[in-house]
């Protein structure tokens, strides 16, 4: 214990694998409350956001040296804000959770970490540039990662439903467009303020948007407690800890910590859920983990920045 009081990069490491962890977990927690309670997707998206954007919100408000409500001095960064809380943070939060409730927590998780590949393929249209060699083997492995996952090495069939696969494929643009959006925006704010406002206002536009006064699903202690899960250790202290762990271990090491989410969302969702997972489907995962790991490790500056950016402002 006391090492780890004296070796700030130690605590570091820890912090991130933690965040990394309770993010799978919270995953997990939220195919328990589709498949068990009966809790709409579209229900738990509007009411995680709404909460959790509120406490994440008031944290960024009274956090020393607050930069919250300067984020509203122009009309530059409100069009950015509202934008990104769109497009970026409603579109992410939708497309993932949906893609539970058509397959589970593992195969949704390691379909949406297939983003970073889009992100690499928007700089590279963008910049009018051909892929580092890294960049075509992260993106070999990719696309192996998910045709094993999704068919199990068959070119016959696939093992999960077209619609699952459609809205894996959603959240991973989703999670692009969420990394891409708002890099402007962290370079003038903080991730705390950026993240706060972007989750509570698309959880307000999407309360106007739907229907979330019906409680949907079956309510008991074990409902109360996951939804509780998602919200606190799901979304607002992993966060906080994560960002704090950028500090002794910068935000790359951090970004290859949190490669083991997929894999804490495998192994939670197949010990209490009882869900199959295959040696294909950890093949599958495997090589998406490392093609996460191949980009977070490119030295190219122009691309770390969307990067950097967005495991600066991540939240699941």
């Amino acid at each position: 214990m006391m090492q780890n009081q004296n070796n700030p990069s130690a605590l570091g490491y820890i912090m991130a694998l933690s965040a990394a962890v309770m993010w799978g977990v919270s995953g997990t927690c939220a195919q328990y409350l589709f498949e068990e309670k009966g809790v709409s997707p579209s229900w738990l998206v509007c009411w995680r956001m709404v909460i959790a954007g509120s406490l994440l919100l008031a944290f960024a408000i009274f956090r020393k040296n607050s930069d919250a409500r300067l984020i509203w001095g122009k009309k530059r960064d409100i069009w950015e804000i509202l934008i990104f809380s769109t497009f970026g943070m409603v579109a992410v939060q939708f497309t993932y959770f949906y893609s539970i409730s058509l397959s589970n927590a593992a195969t949704a998780t390691v379909l949406q970490y297939v983003g970073p590949v889009f992100v690499v393929g928007f700089y590279a249209v963008k910049l009018r540039r051909l892929p580092k060699p890294n960049e075509y083997i992260a993106l070999a492995l990719a696309l192996t990662g998910t045709f094993l996952l999704v068919t199990h090495g068959s070119f016959e069939a696939l093992v999960i439903s077209e619609g699952a696969l459609l809205w894996g494929l959603l959240s991973a643009i989703s999670l692009a467009v969420y990394t891409i959006q708002p890099v402007q925006l962290l370079r003038r704010f903080s991730a705390p303020t950026v993240t706060g406002w972007g989750m509570f206002i698309g959880g307000l536009i999407y309360l106007l948007a739907s229907n979330p006064w019906y409680l949907s699903g079956t309510w008991d202690v074990g409902t109360f407690l996951a939804f509780a899960y998602i919200i606190l250790l799901g979304t607002v202290i992993p966060f906080s800890i994560f960002l704090a762990s950028l500090n002794s271990i910068g935000a790359q090491t951090a970004s290859l910590l949190c490669s083991v989410e997929p894999l804490s969302a495998a192994l939670v969702a197949v010990a209490w859920l009882g869900v199959t997972f295959t040696a294909m489907d950890w093949l599958g995962t495997f090589f998406v983990v490392i093609t996460v790991g191949l980009l977070t490790m490119s030295k190219r500056p122009v691309k770390l920045p969307a990067l950097r950016a967005f495991w600066k402002g991540k939240v699941r």
